[in-house]
């Protein structure tokens, strides 16, 4: 029953994204293990299920993630670009809220010709966890990077035009990936180990900062995103980190959006100006000319 909710989910959304007058993908989602033999460290507790829970809303918040994967949004062909945008979900470390920081963005997304990647990773906050949030999460991020990266032929997308766009704790994520990352390892017997786990560009919407990263002129460009009435250490905070990434000679634009607060993603009815978000994200994106149709 599980597995029909979430499928369920997905399907509703791609078609709300075509009824607003999205182009809709011409292929279903297709989920991707991220470590087809079970994460490293996980192996024993892949096999559990997933647990699912509804909010008043009706939105879909997962836990128990101990084999996590990546779900494909395709665009359609007409409207596809060369660029894939892993989307990683929020839920303070303990959940993921899979729908409105997830699926609705990844739908948003392959509307406008972005191959979308949602990522369900393993969580350090839930209670009983063994899992770190730089140990076990950000090697999700990063094998997710490589994964994608690996098959971007088979996507048709440029491998130097994939990011990642994390919302709360997964923007924290994105942002230990664009500050952590490798060329890969070339005699991996792994071919996806093999490959570079750097995203090419972040976007990172009200998202704690991580604690002592450090940023160069090689820094991936990142569009940061908020609200002023969110609490002080993320809309403070992104805004420091706006300055320490143009300090550092890093690429970066930052939105902060007056009397909004925290968790908006992208939800039906959703009005004013922070409704609008998405279209500033592929602004900066055509900027960065990583919207060009195939």
């Amino acid at each position: 029953m599980r597995a029909m909710f979430a499928i369920g989910s997905v399907w509703l959304l791609l078609a709300a994204a075509h009824a607003a007058g999205h182009a809709r993908s011409q292929t279903p989602p297709q989920t991707l293990a991220l470590w087809p033999g079970g994460a490293p460290g996980s192996e024993l507790r892949a096999s559990e299920p997933e647990k699912l829970r509804l909010n008043e809303r009706g939105e879909h918040i997962v836990s128990n993630v101990h084999a996590p994967s990546l779900t494909v949004f395709p665009p359609a062909r007409q409207v596809a670009t060369h660029t894939g945008l892993i989307v990683i979900p929020g839920g303070g470390h303990r959940e993921l809220w899979m729908d409105h920081e997830g699926y609705a963005v990844a739908a948003f997304l392959a509307g406008h010709g972005i191959t979308a990647f949602v990522l369900k990773y393993r969580l350090a906050r839930e209670p009983g966890s063994t899992y770190t949030i730089e140990g076990d999460e950000l090697a999700d991020v990063q094998r997710a990077i490589r994964l994608v990266r690996s098959g971007a032929a088979d996507w048709q997308l440029d491998p130097r035009h994939i990011g990642v766009i994390g919302f709360s704790a997964g923007g924290e994520l994105a942002a230990l990936s664009g500050a952590h990352y490798d060329d890969g390892a070339p005699q991996a017997a792994d071919p996806i180990e093999r490959v570079s786990s750097r995203p090419a560009f972040q976007a990172l919407l009200y998202s704690p900062v991580p604690q002592g990263i450090t940023f160069s002129a090689d820094t991936p460009p990142a569009f940061l995103l908020c609200g002023a009435a969110d609490a002080p250490e993320i809309s403070q905070g992104m805004a420091q980190l706006y300055l320490a990434l143009r300090r550092a000679g890093a690429g970066a634009e930052l939105h902060i959006y007056d009397g909004v607060g925290h968790g908006f993603g992208i939800r039906s009815g959703t009005a004013g100006p922070i409704a609008e978000w998405p279209q500033r994200l592929l602004e900066w994106l055509q900027q960065q000319g990583l919207a060009d149709r195939h």
